[in-house]
């Protein structure tokens, strides 16, 4: 049962509780700490993201499972919590990419991107007959020469972070960044870390086909997924 003070609080958007919390915000929260683990690694030469796709049947093709997507040339994203509401936060961002190539002539930076995609989710903060995204983002991508790693959340809030988690994983992956990141690695060992960080994460639960991997390097800033036997031979040399 729902403690007396918090019935009625927690059935519209728009209603603060006594104490000042949004319930629905809250219930979007702890959707995305349900989902499955994503992490992020800001390298000196570059932008890492990695996540754990959680196959949970032998019989569901791994390849079927998204959860790194390519936005612009130089920015990707990786998504945990409701995979159908990012598929439309990264529809928007597409969308607003080239927008910004057609008004510009340019690609649009980081920062504003990922700023434009939080003013859009804390607008579903604020209305009745709506919900907030049930997803967080880590956006990664290289501006103006400077690896940026972005981390967005329900609420619409957004964190910029040298290393970073979200999902069901991120207290265990938040240990391991806070004990051993090193702003001078190079994205070989950043990527190295971050599958020590989800191999803690998924209690050492993954391996070729649950490990997605996107690299974006400073100079070559194209962001692209990893093939599968790129992700094999990391996940070979890893040695927890």
């Amino acid at each position: 049962m729902q403690p007396q003070y918090q019935m009625g609080y927690d059935r519209a958007i728009t209603v603060f509780s006594p104490d000042g919390r949004l319930y629905q915000v809250e219930y979007a929260r702890e959707a995305v700490k349900r989902g499955t683990t994503a992490v992020g690694i800001k390298a000196k030469d570059g932008v890492v993201l990695i996540v754990d796709k959680r196959v949970s049947s032998k019989l569901l093709e791994a390849s079927s499972i998204e959860k790194i997507f390519k936005i612009d040339e130089h920015i990707g994203v990786a998504s945990s919590g409701l995979v159908g509401d990012a598929r439309a936060l990264v529809d928007r961002a597409r969308v607003e990419c080239q927008i910004n190539r057609v008004s510009y002539d340019e690609p649009i930076e980081v920062e504003a991107l990922s700023k434009k995609l939080c003013d859009h989710m804390q607008n579903l903060t604020q209305y009745g007959g709506i919900r907030p995204y049930g997803t967080a983002l880590l956006i990664a991508g290289v501006s103006d020469g400077d690896c940026r790693l972005f981390e967005t959340d329900p609420s619409g809030t957004l964190l910029e972070y040298k290393a970073t988690g979200i999902g069901i994983g991120r207290p265990a992956a938040m240990k391991v960044f806070e004990e051993e990141y090193n702003p001078e690695a190079e994205i070989k060992d950043a990527i190295l870390l971050g599958l020590k960080a989800l191999h803690s994460a998924t209690e050492g639960k993954f391996d070729v086909d649950t490990v997605e991997i996107g690299v974006i390097g400073k100079e070559n800033p194209a962001f692209r997924k990893m093939s599968r036997e790129e992700v094999a031979s990391f996940v070979e040399q890893f040695k927890p």
